[in-house]
């Protein structure tokens, strides 16, 4: 009984928390994920938080690695996921911009948001966009790219991406999916194989007029 208590009982538990952190930020921004309100919404004592965490400061580290993890790690794993051409390995890395379970975009903007104030978040989000260019990078280089032109059209793909993340740039869905084929064959320098446009729109749900 203590062992509930202490884990999801009057105490909440860490992973609560750190989703009522996470919707504060998303919400409201970083100042908004403070201890008090957090308990508030929680409909908790000030005091449990302290079974979990030591102080704010590792709570925000917590979200930085939860970020970190689905963000970054997405981006990583999709760009080493099996695919016949490098068209289809890009479709591969478009899945995140789709799928909010890979990649979620408006974590994305917050924490970015929160760097603008925070030396620490903006420091991991600079380790950040180093590791998911080089991952993007290394996809280029495993079909046929040199050092200097992987590296060009990683850094392109990425930062268009992150330009729509910044902008907070919303696009009807069709939309989106006719530009898909063009922005691969920009990226890439291969327009991608129907067989492929219809693996990657069925993943998706998307079914072309």
């Amino acid at each position: 009984m203590e062992q509930t208590l202490n884990n999801s009982g009057w105490r909440g538990s860490q992973e609560g928390w750190l989703e009522a952190a996470y919707n504060a930020l998303l919400e409201s921004g970083v100042d908004s994920v403070k201890i008090l309100p957090l308990a508030k919404k929680l409909n908790l004592s000030r005091t449990s938080f302290y079974w979990f965490f030591k102080d704010r400061e590792e709570l925000l580290t917590a979200l930085l690695a939860r970020w970190r993890d689905k963000n970054t790690g997405a981006i990583v794993k999709q760009s080493e996921a099996y695919a016949e051409s490098l068209a289809e390995a890009m479709l591969n890395v478009f899945d995140c911009w789709l799928n909010k379970d890979l990649f979620d975009s408006q974590f994305e903007f917050a924490v970015r948001s929160w760097a603008l104030q925070s030396p620490e978040a903006l420091d991991e989000v600079r380790q950040a966009d180093q590791v998911r260019v080089e991952a993007l990078g290394r996809m280029f280089r495993r079909f046929g790219y040199g050092e200097v032109p992987a590296d060009v059209r990683a850094r392109t793909t990425y930062l268009v991406q992150i330009g729509y993340i910044s902008m907070q740039a919303k696009e009807d869905i069709a939309l989106r999916m006719q530009r898909i084929p063009e922005y691969i064959a920009i990226y890439t320098g291969q327009m991608p194989q129907q067989r492929e446009l219809d693996r990657f729109f069925a993943r998706h749900g998307y079914k072309p007029e």
